[in-house]
């Protein structure tokens, strides 16, 4: 009988030798997942037992809790899990036949020339979604709700039906395939993507509430620990909740029961008997020492047959999944980063963009610049503040914007010193009176940085970015902040969509070297799409 541990109950051996364990790719099962800028690595624990050459076993559950410790329910997360997956099926199903419905009614009531092929051929349409879906994984529980691996299942699976579908019209009904492959399915495709969406959200409202949540053990010394607690009570929309810790000592920092609020529940060797004891779905293995491949094998071993997902952050926090590729050798899967891209075509096609958006912008908005400079200047002084900021490789520049402020708002800056509401080198005043009241309704939508479309057109700022520094702020970074300065400043950024004045010098920081080190364009495209929500709530705005 092994040794029990103080806080879980021991659980029996699971290994035997007569009986040949399951071949496989352990690269097969293997995903990115990207923890608010931290990298998980979410392995299979099937897979990674076979893939060692041992021989394995399921595993038997331990029933009896240990006092004083929560008990996750067992089988609750899978419960809600595949409710997820059946809403998920029961809406892609319902919007492929409801769509391929109206669509063919629509031909048939003249919207466009339509004949009994049409028919024919909405009905192959609709039968290869539905049947491409599960080929390409686009319902697998685990990518349902969150990053982007979802809406690029969904996408294959939509393209590969229209791929299908056109070569099957290269022989016959050419003219009516024409207008499935090139309209219809991809329209349907949006209206499933739409669907998910929808979705997505109220599963965020859910776990906003602190439900459907996977119940998570983190093992790794303290401070990885606390680290990892802090950034899923960051991001709720991940889905995970840390109920239980090993540490290497078994207790948090100094001395303490608890790490972050969270009850230590054992050291590095009680991993197993936790899971077993107490119910956890996912195992975070963060930096532990000690830990190396044969001692995640074994853990792998102990998971074997269980539920409960094994997920490990090798340390590369801040780098996302764009810039990361999972490559097997001999059986080690290694984590290759490629360069950012701060130069070169990406750069030339960001460019291109922003100043093509920044001219139709400042055109569509010409209205509401003349109400807001109209207002501004009834109020009293200039229209327009213009200030230094510091720009791409420490180039300054003049950031313009609606003057929100009283005229000697520089000025009294110095008498408010003592009410600064922020650490490091910004001043943050919930309630500034310096603010005028025009300026505070300019402020809570933004409409006071409509004018840096003009920076945005003349190349000195980007639509999206990091937010433009004082050049007083410039002169107390790090080497690492540095790199803030790589990029062309944005008019909105993670920053603005994660809280705006709400965030912590250290959190808007960290959120820019985010940005600088995993730009692409569909990252600004995302960050685009949540400004908007981000300025109609005015969450941090002021």
């Amino acid at each position: 009988m092994p040794d029990r541990s103080p806080s879980v109950p021991a659980v029996p051996a699971r290994h035997r030798t007569d009986e040949p364990c399951r071949g496989g790719d352990p690269s097969t099962e293997i995903a990115l997942s990207d923890l608010s800028g931290g990298l998980q690595i979410v392995f299979n624990p099937s897979e990674v037992a076979a893939s060692a050459g041992v021989p394995v076993v399921p595993a038997q559950r331990v029933t009896e809790p240990t006092p004083g410790h929560p008990v996750v329910p067992e089988g609750s997360a899978a419960r809600w899990q595949r409710r997820l997956r059946s809403l998920v099926i029961l809406s892609d199903v319902s919007i492929v036949l409801v769509a391929t419905a109206l669509a063919v009614l629509a031909g048939w009531s003249g919207m466009y020339a339509a004949d009994r092929a049409q028919l024919v051929c909405g009905t192959i349409a609709a039968a290869l979604l539905i049947v491409a879906m599960p080929l390409a994984r686009a319902w697998e529980g685990r990518i349902l709700g969150v990053g982007s691996a979802e809406f690029k299942r969904l996408g294959r699976a939509v393209a590969g039906a229209a791929i299908v579908l056109g070569l099957g019209g290269l022989t016959q009904l050419v003219a009516s395939v024409r207008i499935w492959v090139f309209l219809l399915v991809p329209l349907i495709g949006c209206l499933v993507a739409l669907g998910r969406f929808t979705i997505r959200k109220w599963l965020h409202r859910q776990r906003h509430n602190g439900r459907a949540m996977l119940s998570v053990l983190a093992v790794g010394d303290e401070s990885a620990v606390a680290d990892m607690i802090r950034r899923t009570r960051r991001d709720p929309h991940f889905g995970w909740r840390i109920d239980g810790a090993c540490t290497p000592t078994g207790r948090g920092p100094g001395n303490e029961a608890t790490v972050e609020g969270v009850p230590v529940v054992g050291d590095l060797d009680s991993v197993g008997p936790a899971v077993f004891g107490l119910g956890y779905r996912v195992v975070s293995v963060c930096q532990a020492p000690g830990w190396g491949p044969k001692r995640l094998h074994r853990l792998a071993w102990e998971l074997e047959g269980t539920e409960t997902e094994l997920a490990v952050a090798p340390g590369l926090m801040e780098i996302a999944g764009p810039r990361m590729h999972i490559t097997p050798v001999d059986g080690l899967p290694l984590v290759r980063l490629s360069q950012p891209r701060f130069t070169g075509s990406a750069r030339v096609v960001k460019t291109v963009v922003d100043r093509t958006a920044a001219g139709l912008l400042l055109l569509l908005a010409a209205p509401v610049f003349l109400a807001v400079a109209l207002a501004v200047k009834l109020d009293g002084g200039p229209v327009f503040f213009r200030q230094e900021r510091v720009g791409t490789n420490g180039r300054t520049f003049r950031m313009v914007k609606f003057r929100s402020m009283v005229i000697d708002a520089e000025a009294r800056l110095a008498a408010l010193s003592a009410s600064n509401e922020a650490a490091g080198p910004l001043f943050k005043m919930t309630r500034d009176p310096r603010i005028t009241k025009i300026g505070a309704v300019l402020r809570k939508y933004s409409l006071d940085e409509l004018p840096q479309l003009f920076n945005v057109l003349g190349g000195s700022m980007s639509l999206v970015g990091p937010r433009p520094p004082l050049p007083a702020e410039v002169a107390t970074y790090e080497d690492v902040a540095r790199r803030r300065l790589l990029v062309r400043p944005g008019m909105t950024g993670l920053w603005q969509v994660s809280g705006r004045s709400n965030l912590s010098w250290e959190e808007s920081v960290r959120l820019d070297l985010r940005y600088v080190e995993n730009w692409s364009i569909a990252l600004d495209l995302t960050i685009l799409w949540k400004t908007i929500g981000a300025v109609l709530r005015s969450r941090g705005a002021y």
